[in-house]
């Protein structure tokens, strides 16, 4: 979901803060009718069971754990959750990534801010303005 797997156009987006070496992303994803509610569907489902999953990496094999955050209030529905990545003090600690999720109408919208050590969020402000875009561009047919 994060990554736009099986939507019609998407694009991807990093973040630079000036005050974090760590950054972000974000993702925006269009999809056929009614497609983007099921893969929501989809993800709220995974979120109910899934709390860690086996993956690899440059650094080598890992296993995440995933934690559902609380639900924000933007767009149509939307969701947040916590992976984290045991990489040993020798690394600087967990690599934590903090995602939101958000649909409104036939696009995705995901949020991405990562921490090794600490914690992560994706400013608030900034998704607030791009959902509050979005909503405008399918109501107005406008561009983004």
């Amino acid at each position: 979901m994060v990554n736009a797997k099986g939507s019609l156009a998407h694009v991807f987006q990093t973040f630079n803060w000036d005050d974090d070496i760590w950054g972000g992303g974000s993702t925006l994803a269009s999809y056929e009718n009614g497609r983007a509610e099921q893969r929501f569907a989809d993800l709220r489902q995974s979120l109910s069971s899934c709390r860690t999953y086996d993956g690899e990496a440059w650094a080598g094999k890992f296993t995440a754990t995933v934690a559902p955050g609380p639900a924000p209030s933007f767009g149509d529905e939307a969701v947040s959750f916590t992976e984290t990545i045991p990489l040993g003090a020798e690394r600087g600690g967990d690599r934590n990534e903090t995602v939101v999720v958000v649909r409104t109408g036939n696009t995705i919208a995901s949020f991405t801010a990562l921490n090794v050590g600490g914690t992560a969020s994706f400013p608030p402000d900034l998704i607030t303005r791009q959902v509050e875009r979005l909503r405008a561009a399918q109501q107005t047919g406008a561009p983004l």
